[in-house]
């Protein structure tokens, strides 16, 4: 068996398993399986709302004995380390089995374990038979503190999906400068800044971008908010979001949607677009095509959903990202 650098495991409710798949289709050019992946792709946990952590892996074996001999092997020598045993898809192990194993473990490892606040934290799993140990990094539920954000729309995209679209448009990589076009109160910049994305907000309704700041500032965070229709921007991004307006707050037809997505195309290669109807024409008539696609319903009886659209230039000789 080829190894590879990390395992990912993820957690999600069913009305979120289209999101979810389609985020790790981007970030890791593969689709989880049993909530989980195997990637050499390098990307930290809490850019996602999916991912509830990942393993470094060191060490591996479909053989325990030659397992423990693995990570005898590292010679880890390291103080206030603590070791959680990571249950996967089909582990039935019981509670003194799991504790039996990382007993064992420990005793492969020279230092002090501190269970309160280590300073390094590894992990072991097994998954069809194999056998993984490697360091241990949680996601961190700090971004959950957005649900407070002082500002709010009835119709805003919940934060799970915010927080996706941004990692969906970077595929990840938070070196990318990324632009939201229809930035709201600002539940995607929010998400961004926590994250350590480079990420600019524009949106043409004047009070919608005095909420944005207000939000941003809120939580002690600072990025650009342009308070102007997208076709007078003049500057290049890696990619944009798109939140296309609902009709509610702000007003939209057809011709507003196209032009929408016109001018974005203009300014990025690589386009993730919300909607709540099928525009896929006009994506096409943008010079842009579909290169991925989800939909997304809300939890409950509630037969909304929205459609979430992963496009990128027909032209790909200037593409960045």
């Amino acid at each position: 068996m080829s190894q590879t650098r990390f395992l990912y495991t993820f957690n999600y409710d069913f009305h979120h398993a289209e999101l979810c798949k389609l985020e790790s289709r981007q970030i890791f050019n593969s689709e989880e399986t049993d909530r989980l992946i195997f990637s050499n792709v390098d990307a930290d946990p809490s850019i996602s709302p999916f991912i509830k952590n990942r393993i470094e892996i060191t060490s591996l074996s479909n053989n325990y004995d030659d397992f423990l001999s693995k990570i005898k092997e590292e010679n880890i020598l390291t103080e206030d380390f603590k070791i959680e045993y990571v249950r996967l898809e089909g582990d039935s192990r019981t509670s003194e089995e799991r504790h039996e194993k990382l007993t064992d473990v420990g005793y492969c490892m020279v230092g002090e374990s501190n269970f309160k606040q280590p300073t390094v934290t590894y992990a072991i799993c097994n998954y069809k038979d194999y056998w993984y140990f490697g360091v241990y990094t949680k996601h961190d539920h700090d971004w959950h503190k957005h649900k407070k954000k002082p500002r709010t729309f009835s119709s805003s995209i919940n934060i799970d999906i915010a927080k996706t679209l941004i990692s969906v448009a970077a595929k990840g990589d938070k070196t990318k400068q990324l632009l939201d076009a229809c930035c709201g109160v600002g539940t995607v910049l929010l998400e961004a800044c926590c994250a350590g994305f480079n990420l600019e907000g524009c949106d043409i309704n004047f009070k919608a971008c005095n909420n944005s700041r207000e939000n941003l500032q809120f939580f002690n965070y600072s990025t650009t908010v342009f308070c102007s229709d997208i076709k007078d921007l003049n500057k290049q991004y890696d990619s944009i979001i798109i939140d296309l307006p609902y009709n509610l707050y702000t007003y939209s037809n057809d011709e507003i949607v196209l032009n929408i997505i016109k001018s974005a195309s203009k300014l990025a290669p690589r386009i993730v677009v919300v909607s709540i109807s099928d525009i896929e024409t006009f994506i096409n008539q943008s010079g842009l095509r579909v290169v991925d696609y989800c939909t997304v319903g809300k939890r409950g009886k509630s037969k909304f959903e929205r459609r979430i659209w992963v496009c990128e230039r027909v032209n790909r000789s200037d593409v960045h990202i």
